[in-house]
């Protein structure tokens, strides 16, 4: 019988964020399946002025420092949280068999650790610099002697064509079944697109609402359905005719993804997005820019369609063609979206992290 290991994800702030889902996901199954699983992650720090400055001008980049939950709140997982707002050090580190950085910094501590912490890890789900942290340091973690696994093919291409490393294994992201599914359904009464609400630049969420009104001025009867972490501010309002619902949990955002036509994604880059595969597996086209997730998953005019990043006039467009469709072509539409989803679940990306672990350890 093959022994069980002891494994470490080293994280920054625990919080309601798509990378921390993810870590959850599998440190949940990993345990089910006998793993001795720790989870150390560092507490959000009190906003300062400048913070609360940042925000009222637009500039916050992360979910609003009041949000204090967590995707590990109420799972049967160990997870240890410092006292203060600091670097992960080897005194708060259980010795193991293999340790997880999760992302550009926390790769930095684990480098620093000595080697009874366990062999090295680098879990990459996103080019960090992509989203503003520093370049310089965040291609030193790329080229730091750890194995890596990402979360998408275009991450692996990454690894191999800028950094000289082929071995980076590929984790793709799954969907649980059990939290997002729809029945058969068919078009809805008014014309639904639903997205994401974010103030990050990254996701795109000017361009989404641009494309959105756009698609208004066609279809005067168009509604909206969005979720996010934070209430809109002034210099991003959602229109009108949009409904939001802050932080929802899981059976209300499975109804929420069931109310629309089509999703609608305009990130500038993502690592593996998590919500157009939970809007797919809810029988939902989605209309997405090419980034990782939609364009591993997305095929065009068969479940959705996919445009390049910033492109307003081509996100309208497609948007237009789902909508514009028939009863019966829509349906179809939707049903390849379902199956297309059905093939990623989150205990076949465990049989693929669990075996990348074992093969990491000396």
């Amino acid at each position: 019988m093959t022994e069980p290991l002891r494994i470490t994800f080293v994280l920054g702030h625990a919080g309601i964020y798509g990378g921390v889902r993810v870590v959850a996901s599998l440190g949940e199954r990993l345990r089910r399946r006998g793993h001795r699983v720790v989870i150390v992650s560092t507490p959000l720090p009190r906003p300062t002025w400048r913070t609360h400055l940042r925000r009222l001008m637009g500039r916050w980049p992360a979910p609003p420092p009041e949000i204090r939950q967590s995707y590990f709140d109420g799972l049967d997982v160990e997870h240890r949280v410092l006292d203060r707002p600091r670097p992960v050090e080897t005194s708060d580190v259980p010795d193991a068999d293999v340790v997880i950085a999760t992302w550009w910094e926390t790769a930095e501590w684990v480098a620093a650790m000595p080697p009874a912490k366990g062999a090295k890890v680098h879990f990459i789900q996103q080019f960090d610099a992509n989203v503003g942290a520093p370049t310089d340091r965040v291609e030193a973690t790329w080229n730091l002697p750890m194995r890596k696994i990402v979360c998408s093919p275009w991450l692996a291409d990454l690894a191999r064509e800028r950094f000289c490393d082929p071995h980076a294994v590929v984790v793709p992201n799954g969907v649980d079944p059990d939290l997002f599914h729809a029945p058969p359904r068919g078009k809805q009464a008014h014309p639904t697109i639903g997205l994401m609400y974010s103030t990050h630049p990254n996701k795109g969420c000017r361009e989404s609402l641009g494309a959105i009104a756009m698609v208004r001025r066609r279809i005067t009867d168009l509604r909206v359905v969005a979720f996010g972490v934070e209430n809109p501010p002034r210099h991003l309002p959602l229109p009108g005719y949009a409904s939001y619902t802050k932080l929802p949990p899981q059976p209300t955002l499975r109804d929420l993804y069931a109310r629309c036509d089509v999703w609608l994604c305009a990130s500038h880059s993502e690592g593996f997005h998590l919500p157009p595969h939970e809007a797919m597996a809810c029988r939902c086209p989605v209309v997405s820019t090419r980034v990782g997730g939609p364009m591993d998953m997305v095929v065009d005019g068969i479940n959705g369609y996919l445009v390049d990043t910033g492109e307003e006039h081509a996100l309208a467009d497609r948007l237009l063609r789902v909508l514009s469709l028939d009863e019966d072509g829509w349906r179809a539409m939707s049903d390849a979206a379902l199956r297309t989803a059905m093939e990623y679940s989150w205990d076949s990306a465990a049989d693929l992290f669990e075996t990348a672990l074992r093969r990491s350890v000396p």
